[in-house]
């Protein structure tokens, strides 16, 4: 049995990342490049935290999860930690949660919603780590 990791954890994060780099080809993420932070509210520790991806031509280059000041983005995506681990565990699709006005979104809405598919395509491999939320 595999041992579970700390949402959010920098372990979470370095299988986030490997995952990502080895099950998503640049054929399959439309040779995009752009990035994204998730920034959650409500954390379990009381603190803000941050989840930064960066695309460049299709291949997954950066991952990061602290607190503080994330790193431009593209898009920023805001909402609260319980939603995000939902949407990670696969349990709400990200485009229903922005549409219902749960997370809020700055940025390119159009463009945005062109990339839902993808980000659907990254929270499949995320729920698939085992994890404690």
């Amino acid at each position: 049995m595999t041992d579970k990791v700390v949402y959010l954890s920098s372990q979470w994060r370095d299988q986030v990342f490997q995952r990502l780099r080895s099950e998503l080809s640049p054929e399959k993420m439309k040779f995009i490049t752009t990035s994204v932070t998730f920034n959650y509210s409500n954390c379990p520790n009381g603190k803000d935290r941050y989840l930064y991806f960066k695309c460049e031509e299709g291949s997954i280059t950066d991952v990061i999860v602290d607190e503080g000041d994330p790193p431009g983005a593209e898009f920023t995506i805001t909402g609260s930690y319980d939603l995000f681990a939902q949407i990670t565990q696969g349990m709400i699709k990200s485009h229903r949660a922005l549409m219902s006005g749960k997370l809020r979104l700055k940025g390119n809405m159009v463009k945005a919603l062109k990339l839902a598919s993808l980000a659907d395509r990254l929270n499949a491999i995320m729920a698939q780590i085992p994890t404690n939320y």
